[in-house]
Formats: structure tokens, C-alpha cells, sequence
């Protein structure tokens, strides 16, 4: 069905309703006739009844018309409709806006909206700033090539991602975690490369996943068990874990169901798709490598650090990727390293590789860990587990007397785009002050506590006291979302994405067992507030919204952004950050906007050619407040589409 044929729809749908109301209008002053004339209370008791029952068959028409659908994501659509627009859900709140100089944008909508084609098949995988091509133009040298490399402006596409022909929604947690159907990442040659390691399993038009991999060949669910009888992962303190060089995010999968969760990265393969699987699968997880260039989270965010087999060169480098992890790693956090070199004298034979070099590799890996106050606490197999201390006094004088360079950078939280450093990040006397307000609490306790860095005063602008408003206000607006689109507990949105996270209250809101939030700060915000959000047990990321975002295209079931166009009214084109969201949303995926009227009006006017169905809402507290809603849902379409399907 083309657009043009949608709108005569729309508008034959918009006519039959002004007839209904001119028709209700005059019943109605036959009724004042009978009242004034006849005095006979049966007439006008009949009349009513008439009036009401041709009302309730409207409506009812009109709802079997939407109920009709037109592409496969408009029950979906319908289902937000339905909610938002029942007044007994939402009396107070209207799809018609009330502020002045919008009326006229509004009526000259549909005469000036840009429709934007899909892109050609070939870019069904897309990922702007991990392009292959562009990639092999940087140097190999210490994984400078798999680093962020984003197209510039006149090299930006502007175009719809398709999705691959075949594309199905991904199956609802926990079953997404063991399967994901194959035509949402066609991509088998994983299945040969790691049969023996029980990665993935093709199996007739799914792939499985039994939980294997090249370090826990017995289950990951074995393999964190033996890391458990060291680590307390079950009592709440090990939080927030993160698996570099992640592979399908096995390990991170089987975490969550213990309450750990876990952010995952790997580099963008040129076949492998391993990221993509792990986000198909409904496990965090982004694009990503250590390079030269330091890792997007916050200083402290970690509770455990993880490596299986991850070919990351530890020792080398002058231990420059120990020393990063332990910035990201908390005082009393662990760090997990599996495979080589990691009882090389046992193992050498099997690894195929010079015993001597394996000894050299530990030594080097030792030796950093020496320098980084990282107590070793096991070493049985081939797995070794270290625990950064909590003592900074002994540990600096440790460190002064082995003659370490402390980095000098005021704010260690300052990384986007950063070079990684040959030195070691201090506990600076903020640090001392966060760790003597009280222990983290343990999780799920830790979620609405009150987060130490806001505890000590050290975020600029954010008191215990607005803290906790901040909490009250996110449960509010929370709440109104379930009321207009009521699948969002259903289990049908598992990875969900905040534009501009704040405080972290709407992943707080939110939080079930079914779904995971991906908490975005802006580069540009005013605040650095993604410590706290760790602080709080949740997971996130700094991303700047005028570049592409390290995913891949369909991997969000749900997207929210309040003020995110305010925001960037004046960085970039709002355009491109509408072309991003729709490239990371899967086809039948929502979205919600949160922001000021005039803005929402330019973007409404933008996503009438984007294949999107959408609707502008007041606000929750009524149309007098200037801030509006605007809620959307992507169509189903694939490569090859000419219209929706």
C-alpha cells in the first residue's frame, strides 16, 4: 500500500467522522425541537438512545478499519492508538496540541513532507563508523583500523536500511538467548569455524545457541559457577560486569539470569557478525575494540572485569589495556582472565605456541597487575582472577615507591575520543571522599539508593534531594507510558535504548527481568552523569547523537528520547539523528519522544517520510504544559520493498 493511497484513507476515515458529527447535530436539535414542542419524554429518551447507539457503531467501525492493518506493524500501532486515545486510561490527555504558532506547520504538513527511498540492499548490514572499507584506509597497528572511523558530512547516507528479506521479530526472553531465526543475520560461517567449541548451531531456519564456548566447552552456566567460587556473583555485590572481546555474549547471557549484567563489546568482523548475534540473541552488547583510544564508560563503573580467550595482548604495550581496564574497574573489583597464558606450563603443547613466549606473556601480565594493587586470588586451570584492593592509602604508597606514573587528567571520566595513556589513574581525593559516604548496596537495593557520587556532592549541579525528585518524576512519566502503549511489559521490547539517559531514572522506572536499558549520556550534556548510572547497578555509554552509533542496524526493539532534540538544535541535523534511530530500530520497534513543542513539530514534519506510524500526545500533566509526547512505531518493510508490507 503507497503513501498517497494511505493519506486518501486517512482523510476518507476524517470525512465519514465530520458526517457523523454533523449528523449527531442535527438529531441533537430535533431533540431541543420535542423538548420546547412535544413535551413527550419517550420521544426524547428514544432519541438519546438513538444518539448513543449510532455513536458506539462509529466508533466501532472505525476501530475495525484500523484493526484492518495495512503492514505488519500496524497492530502494534493500533495498539498504541487504542491506548492513548481511550479517555477512560487517559483523561487527561489530548492528541491535539494548544500552543500558539504550530496551527499553520500542522495543516501544511502533508503538502511539504520529504520521502525518504530505502537504501540499496547491500547496506542491510551497515554500520557508518565501522565500515569495512573505510577501515582497511587506517593502519593495522595496535587495532587502529577496527577503531570508530565515522564517514564524513557529504559521505553520510540518507536513505532507510532495509531489513533482509525474510526478516521475522526476534523471539521474546528468554528464548531469544538459545535461538534467533536465521534470516535476521544470515551469516553461517561461525557454525563451521566454532562447531567443536558449541558457539551456534544452524538447525532448519534458526540458529541455536547451547551456551558453549571456546573456554567453557561444558556450558557457560559450569563455567560461571567455577568463576562463583571465588566471586561472590550471587549476593548482589558483582553488578555491573564487562566482557571485552565478548564473542556472541554467551558469558553475558547466562549472567543475567544471576542479576549480573553485562556490557559486552567485540571488533565489527567482516563475516563473523558476532556482535550482531549477541544483540539479536537480546544481550547487551556494542562494537567495539581496545586500540589506542579509551573505552566509552565512565571511571569506577565495574564490578568485574572479564576475558576469555579474547586475544587481547595484556602484557604488551606496557601493560597500556591493564591499566584502562583498571580505570573502568571499582576498588574491590575482579578481573577475570581466561585461556593464555594462564597455566601456560600445562598448556603450551595444546595452544601450539613457544612456552618461553607464554612465560613472558604471564610475567608481564604479573607483573602490571603488581603496579595496578590487583591482588591475585586464584589460579586453577586455565582461569586466574585478580581483586583490585579497596585501600588507596597503602596502595599509592605502594605504587609511588615502584615509581608509576599517575595520570594527570583532572577528570577520568573524560574519554570520548580520548587517547589511552601509559599511566595510572590516582584515587584522587574525590575518589576517597565517594568510597568513605558507604559501600555500594547490593543489587537490586542498589537501585534507588542513593549513589555515592551524588552522595559526596561531586556531581555538579545534582543534590540527594533532586535525586530523589528525579526518581518520583521518572515513575510518573514511566506510568504514562504503559498506559498508551501497554505491550511495553509484555516482553515484546527486550533491548531498549535511552538517547539521553539523565540520572538513569527511566531505566530505574523500568526495570524488569524481561528487558535491558542502554543508558546514553551525551557527549554534550551538561552534566557527566554515567558514573551514576553505574552507581545505580544499570549499564550505559558516552555517544555523541551527530555521529552513528557502534551497532548494528535492527538491534533495538525500543527507543526513547527525552530532550534529545533540544539538545542537538544546534550541533547537527536532526535528520541525521532521525536517519540513526531509524537504522538501529527493528521494523515493528517503538519510540518515544519526549521534548518541547516546536521541536516536536519540526521532527513530526521529518518522520512523515520515514515509514513510521506516529501520533504528538500531551504531556501526562495536561495540554497547558509546553512539553509533548510523541510516540511512533516503525513499519514493517524489507530490501527490495517498493511500499510497506
Amino acid at each position: 500500500m503507497g503513501y498517497g493511497q494511505s493519506q486518501n484513507i486517512k482523510i476518507r476515515a476524517f470525512n465519514i467522522f465530520e458526517s457523523a458529527l454533523a449528523s449527531i447535530d442535527a438529531i441533537h436539535c430535533v431533540v431541543m425541537a420535542n423538548k420546547f414542542n412535544s413535551g413527550d419524554n419517550r420521544t426524547r429518551r428514544f432519541v438519546s438512545i438513538f444518539i448513543v447507539a449510532g455513536l458506539c457503531c462509529f466508533f466501532y467501525l472505525l476501530g475495525a478499519w484500523q484493526r484492518s492493518g495495512f503492514g505488519k506493524g500496524d497492530t502494534i500501532a493500533v495498539e498504541m492508538t487504542k491506548s492513548g486515545a481511550n479517555c477512560n486510561i487517559l483523561p487527561n490527555l489530548n492528541f491535539e496540541t494548544h500552543h500558539g504558532g504550530e496551527a499553520g506547520i500542522i495543516d501544511d504538513f502533508d503538502s511539504k513532507v520529504k520521502t525518504y527511498k530505502p537504501c540499496h540492499p547491500r547496506y542491510t548490514d551497515y554500520t557508518p563508523c565501522q565500515d569495512q572499507a573505510r577501515a582497511m584506509t587506517f593502519p593495522r597497528e595496535n587495532m587502529i583500523y577496527r577503531e570508530r572511523h565515522c564517514p564524513p558530512q557529504d559521505e553520510k547516507l540518507h536513505c532507510l536500511i532495509p531489513a533482509p528479506n525474510g526478516y521475522v521479530t526476534p523471539f521474546p526472553w528468554p528464548k531469544s538467548r538459545d535461538y534467533v531465526p536465521y534470516a535476521n543475520a544470515p551469516y553461517k560461517s561461525l557454525t563451521v569455524e566454532k562447531a567443536i567449541q558449541n558457539w551456534i548451531q544452524y538447525e532448519g531456519n534458526v540458529f541455536r545457541f547451547p551456551g558453549g564456548g571456546t573456554q567453557f566447552p561444558q556450558g557457560a552456566d559450569k563455567y560461571i559457577d567455577q568463576l562463583a567460587s571465588v566471586i561472590p556473583i550471587e549476593n548482589g555485590t558483582v553488578r555491573t560486569a564487562l566482557d571485552t572481546g565478548c564473542g556472541v555474549a554467551s558469558w553475558g547471557a547466562y549472567l543475567w539470569k544471576r542479576n549480573v549484567l553485562a556490557m559486552s563489546f567485540a571488533p565489527r568482523d567482516s563475516h563473523e557478525a558476532q556482535v550482531q548475534f549477541a544483540l539479536e540473541r537480546g544481550v547487551p552488547a556494542v562494537i567495539g575494540v581496545l586500540g589506542t583510544i579509551k573505552m566509552p564508560y565512565p571511571s569506577r563503573a565495574f564490578d568485574m572485569a572479564h576475558c576469555s580467550r579474547c586475544l587481547i595482548p595484556w602484557g604488551a604495550n606496557g601493560g597500556i589495556y591493564m591499566k584502562e581496564v583498571d580505570r573502568v574497574l571499582r576498588p574491590g573489583g575482579y578481573w577475570v582472565l581466561s585461556g593464555p597464558p594462564i597455566n601456560w606450563k600445562t598448556n603450551f603443547k595444546a595452544w601450539q605456541r613457544p612456552k618461553e613466549e607464554l612465560q613472558e606473556e604471564q610475567r608481564q601480565i604479573e607483573e602490571t597487575a603488581k603496579l595496578l594493587c590487583w591482588e591475585k586470588k586464584s589460579e586453577k586451570g586455565e582461569i586466574g582472577i585478580w581483586q583490585k584492593k579497596t585501600d588507596a592509602d597503602s596502595c599509592h604508597a605502594s605504587q609511588e615507591n615502584s615509581g608509576v606514573t599517575f595520570c594527570k587528567s583532572e577528570d577520568p571520566d573524560d574519554v570520548w575520543y580520548k587517547k589511552m595513556e601509559q599511566c595510572i589513574t590516582p584515587y584522587n581525593n574525590a575518589n576517597r571522599d565517594e568510597s568513605s559516604s558507604g559501600d555500594l548496596k547490593p543489587f537490586p537495593e542498589r537501585l534507588y539508593a542513593v549513589p555515592p557520587r551524588i552522595a559526596s556532592g561531586s556531581v555538579s549541579g545534582v543534590s540527594v534531594e533532586s535525586y530523589l525528585e528525579d526518581n518520583r518524576e521518572w515513575k510518573k512519566h514511566v506510568s504514562a507510558y504503559k498506559k498508551i502503549n501497554k505491550i511495553i511489559d509484555s516482553g515484546r521490547y527486550r533491548n531498549i535504548m535511552d538517547m539521553n539517559a539523565g540520572l538513569g531514572g527511566f531505566a530505574a522506572a523500568l526495570h524488569s527481568p524481561k528487558f535491558w536499558v542502554m543508558n546514553v549520556v551525551p557527549t554534550i550534556a551538561k552534566t557527566n552523569t554515567l558514573g551514576v548510572i553505574y552507581e545505580r547497578g544499570l549499564i550505559g555509554i558516552y555517544h555523541d547523537w551527530c555521529e552513528a552509533f557502534s551497532t548494528y542496524p535492527r538491534t533495538y526493539d525500543l527507543i526513547h528520547a527525552n530532550g534529545v532534540f533540544s539538545l542537538y538544535k544546534d550541533k547537527c541535523d536532526f535528520e541525521d539523528i532521525l536517519l540513526e534511530m531509524d537504522r538501529i530500530l527493528r521494523p515493528e520497534g517503538a519510540v518515544i519522544l519526549r521534548d518541547e513543542v516546536d521541536v516536536l513539530v519540526k521532527v513530526k514534519k521529518m518522520i512523515g517520510g520515514m515509514r513510521w506510524d506516529f501520533k504528538l500526545i500531551d504531556h501526562e500533566d495536561g495540554p497547558l504544559v509546553p512539553q509533548k509526547i510523541l510516540v511512533a512505531v516503525k513499519q514493517y518493510w524489507v530490501g527490495n520493498s517498493t511500499s510497506t508490507q
